[in-house]
């Protein structure tokens, strides 16, 4: 990682305005997080900069995006294409949203105009607000409706969800299986192997496993394999932190071959071994006893 040996947990906290972000980056005080209020998305590069800095123990930050014009997105899009980068960053984005009666009726409460209606009806404001944040909203990991929500409802609800979420553990669980017997259920990424040269046929591994010495020197023997070795490794370095980024707790990555025995089991044992460095990895071996008179 680019910063020590720990992960900087950001949450930048958006949405529409009304729908309770001065409540949010007070939980997140509570939780313990770096908050800094209304960040201009604009200035949001340069306190990249400053949270990478080595020299601070800052290790989570909540921010607040409020966003007033369609050219504040543009500087804030380029700046989350950054941080899919960023490993030594875990990054979230909350979003907050209401009903519009709610919203306006909170407005009237207050007494204060929208800030992109001034002076006009806060309808109005709420309407386009809603339109510029739209692509925003699809791109959050959490959103949290709070038409039905009293502050401290509110504020509850985010210390639930993000005291919790910091104590998940994200890990990888490697399944290796026999296309014959069917496909996993359960699992999220599946691989097929079948093309891979075939220890079945090799008359004195047919009756071992991929568990074999033997059986997996003769299936990583192959140029096909070892280029397939590098490619996936490749893909799941790159997935891995964005399945995490979303919230999954654990991710199914299932290898299959014909019958389940030999090659799903070798590759299924290598690519935990090679992602134990940066993950929890389990393994299990699905069909590997169902072989013909086992």
């Amino acid at each position: 990682m680019g910063k020590g040996e720990h992960e900087t947990k950001l949450v930048i906290i958006t949405g529409m305005s009304g729908a309770g972000k001065t409540v949010a980056i007070h939980s997140f005080e509570d939780l313990g997080y770096y908050c800094v209020d209304n960040l201009p998305p604009t200035l949001f590069p340069k306190f990249l900069e400053l949270m990478k800095d080595s020299t601070n123990n800052i290790q989570k930050v909540a921010l607040v995006m409020d966003l007033r014009g369609r050219e504040f997105f543009d500087s804030l899009f380029d700046a989350l294409d950054v941080l899919g980068k960023e490993d030594w960053l875990q990054e979230r984005i909350l979003f907050l949203d209401a009903k519009d009666e709610q919203l306006v009726s909170r407005y009237k409460e207050t007494r204060r105009s929208h800030p992109l209606a001034v002076g006009g009806l806060p309808l109005a404001g709420i309407t386009k607000e809603r339109e510029i944040l739209d692509e925003l909203r699809g791109r959050a990991q959490r959103i949290i409706d709070t038409t039905n929500l009293k502050p401290k409802e509110l504020r509850d609800k985010i210390l639930h969800i993000y005291s919790e979420e910091e104590q998940e553990i994200f890990s990888v669980h490697f399944v290796s299986f026999g296309f014959k017997y069917g496909l996993p259920i359960d699992a999220d990424l599946v691989f097929d192997v079948r093309f891979l040269p075939n220890p079945h046929y090799v008359s004195h591994l047919q009756p071992m496993t991929g568990l074999n010495k033997e059986v997996s020197s003769y299936v990583f023997k192959w140029s096909d394999t070892q280029q397939f070795n590098e490619k996936v490794l490749d893909l799941l370095q790159f997935m891995l932190p964005q399945y995490k980024k979303e919230g999954k707790s654990q991710l199914v990555v299932a290898i299959g071959c014909t019958g389940g025995q030999h090659r799903s089991v070798a590759l299924s044992e290598y690519f935990a071994k090679e992602l134990s460095g940066g993950y929890i990895t389990h393994i299990s071996h699905r069909d590997i006893d169902k072989r013909k008179g086992h």
